[in-house]
């Protein structure tokens, strides 16, 4: 799914006061990292995860490789903080960042 500049800026609002919730470090994309991120994104929609790893070219093939093996999109990507949205099917209102109100 490609997002388009309206949404990349609805969900840029949004993502503006999350907290990553997952960090990917020195191990890389390891199972377990991958199904936090996967439940993350089951549950929220849209969260924000923190690439602490090498250089821009090493955190460009790991957002690839995340979208890729997560089916997600980018929304954002400033240093090593990332943005990514899955839309689910049924959201869970109580869960999901894209129908919570802006604070």
């Amino acid at each position: 799914m490609k997002l388009s500049n309206a949404e990349r800026t609805h969900f840029r609002k949004i993502g503006h006061n999350l907290k990553p919730v997952v960090t990917v470090a020195g191990n890389g994309l390891s199972d377990t990292v991958v199904l936090e991120i996967d439940r993350a994104l089951t549950d929220h929609e849209l969260i924000k995860l923190k690439l602490a790893v090498g250089d821009r070219e090493t955190r460009k093939t790991m957002t690839v490789e995340i979208c890729a093996r997560l089916r997600c999109d980018v929304a954002q990507s400033v240093g090593h903080v990332l943005l990514v949205i899955r839309r689910t099917d049924k959201p869970n209102p109580k869960l999901s960042n894209l129908l919570r109100p802006l604070n």
